[in-house]
């Protein structure tokens, strides 16, 4: 059995007109998971996950050959999935214009209609909770609490220091804290 080559190996594969193709296959293969569920709980939704990730595959294609390994390919990656995402996000708010509480609303109703979510009740409040956060602790809180990224891979694909990446997970981690409190608070009146 062949090993995998590495990430550096299918980069010079990549920049081979020869073995371009294939070596783009291959990096797919490996990292469109990962891509798909980092990108997955921004969006929720699997359709607009798809969409961005088709974006995020174009622009790796334009972007690869000129690629300058000082950073690692999946934190390169994690940052064009990111980028990718957030101008997702940005462009949706800009064409809905919708008051927070409807986004909410809309988010709960794309998880409770999610085939791919199976989770209980404590899940989608822990959901609901996280697509409450500001796009920058929503993204910190997925990256360390679901993907388990080190602060230092992190710090590389938000280009952010260790110091405040720790404590936007902090915040992020007391505001869900809040959010479930007063959730499971509101439940119990109700």
């Amino acid at each position: 059995m062949m090993d995998e080559p590495t990430d550096k190996e299918l980069l010079a594969q990549f920049r081979d007109e020869r073995t371009r193709n294939a070596a783009f296959g291959k990096i797919i293969q490996r990292y469109q998971r990962r891509l798909y569920w980092h990108i997955r709980r921004m969006l929720i939704d699997h359709d607009d996950t798809d969409d961005v990730l088709q974006n995020v595959f174009i622009k790796m294609w334009k972007g690869l050959e000129s690629f300058k390994e000082d950073a690692q390919l999946y934190t390169w990656l994690y940052r064009v999935a990111t980028n990718e995402t957030l101008s997702f996000i940005r462009q949706r708010k800009a064409e809905l214009f919708v008051r927070y509480g409807d986004v909410e609303y809309g988010i709960e109703s794309k998880l409770q209609d999610d085939n791919f979510f199976r989770g209980d009740e404590i899940q989608k409040k822990l959901q609901l909770a996280i697509q409450t956060l500001p796009e920058k602790q929503r993204l910190v809180f997925n990256m360390k609490y679901f993907e388990e990224m080190k602060y230092e891979d992190m710090s590389q694909v938000l280009d952010t220091s260790v110091g405040a990446l720790k404590a936007s997970y902090h915040h992020a981690v007391k505001k869900i804290e809040e959010y479930i409190r007063n959730s499971n608070e509101a439940s119990m009146r109700g």
